[in-house]
């Protein structure tokens, strides 16, 4: 049986990816699954290990590293880190569906890098529109939206890296647009010899 592809789907912050990929998971449950990350940061209000993420140890996400059980890690300026198992795209994998990873543009790229036939998606949006998103979310000060702006700003210039770019202009239209990606991938990973 052929391989399925890893789907990586990233973009600026504000761009919509979670919605969007909340979207194709609850449209495709038996053919996708979410690659739940690790994470050094406390578990927040509410979170499940396992669900949310994988809460770990700044000792035993050292340790996992050391052991090169990470596909990809980042650390944010906060001093968190935040990883992908390569454990949890085996265990995605033996339930027959294939991963989809939420990933930042520089961990996206890595793993476009490791793993054969991954499919990268960038999800994009107008600056005016994410700066909008940004300024609903209420969860940033003007100076950090305005941080995220220029970022995003820089992020956008690297859309040719990636296999795909969905613009989220339009919940319904992108999330379509996402899901006929996803499904053309799936159809041609399905006619690949093994």
């Amino acid at each position: 049986m052929p391989e399925k592809p890893v789907f990586v789907i990233t973009g600026p912050s504000g761009a919509g990816k979670g919605t969007l990929e909340a979207v194709l998971l609850a449209r495709m449950p038996d053919e996708l699954a979410l690659a739940v990350s690790a994470t050094t940061r406390p578990r927040r209000p509410g979170e499940r290990d396992g669900r949310d993420y994988h809460f770990l140890s700044d000792e035993e996400f050292d340790r996992r590293l050391a052991l090169g059980e990470f596909l990809e890690y980042v650390t944010y300026v906060s001093g968190h880190r935040y990883g992908t198992l390569r454990s949890e795209l085996e265990q995605i994998a033996a339930s027959g569906r294939a991963a989809v990873l939420d990933l930042e543009i520089e961990g996206a790229l890595t793993v476009r890098d490791a793993v054969p036939g991954a499919v990268t998606i960038f999800v994009d949006a107008s600056l005016a529109e994410l700066e909008r998103r940004l300024r609903e979310r209420a969860t940033e000060s003007a100076g950090e939206i305005g941080e995220r702006v220029a970022l995003a700003r820089e992020q956008k210039r690297r859309v040719d890296e990636f296999d795909h770019v969905v613009v989220n202009d339009e919940l319904e239209r992108a999330s379509r647009e996402l899901q006929a990606i996803v499904s053309r991938e799936l159809a041609a990973a399905a006619t690949m010899p093994t």
